[in-house]
């Protein structure tokens, strides 16, 4: 999750490591119901590709387990205070802060602009890719699997 200025509002990103591509979507707070809610839809319609999910510790996955039930997959936690266990999550995290600063309030952010950074994020072509972007990666790997 990244948060907004005095902590009100979040978004939620997920981050397939394999292949670089982001979802994210914005919530209200950073409430356990919220995200579980937020993840659930994000990974609904992807749940055939993915194997697992790993998390920080923050208490806003405290509903880990409806969400790895909902998803039918396995929800792994990051050992705390181990950032670089989710290293390609934070790298991303990053990314997306070029387009909503750490100092940005949340309340001016539409669901359009959410889709607008995603979508630029995930056609931006990354290095460890062979300067390839997330949805080629992502669409190879679709295309492998089926």
């Amino acid at each position: 999750t990244i948060i907004g200025k005095n902590h009100k509002g979040a978004i939620v990103t997920i981050n397939d490591r394999a292949t670089g591509i982001l979802r994210m979507k914005k919530i209200e707070s950073k409430e356990s119901e919220l995200v579980k809610q937020a993840t659930i839809e994000l990974l609904q319609h992807w749940k055939h590709f993915i194997n697992t999910i790993t998390s920080d510790n923050g208490k806003e996955f405290a509903q880990h387990q409806e969400i790895s039930s909902a998803l039918e997959i396995d929800f792994f936690f990051a050992n705390p205070y181990s950032p670089w266990e989710r290293g390609a999550n934070e790298n991303l995290n990053g990314l997306i802060r070029q387009y909503i600063p750490k100092s940005s309030s949340f309340d001016e952010i539409t669901p359009e602009r959410i889709i607008e950074i995603q979508e630029k994020l995930n056609n931006r072509p990354r290095k460890r890719f062979n300067f390839e972007t997330p949805n080629y990666m992502f669409n190879q790997k679709v295309a492998f699997i089926t």
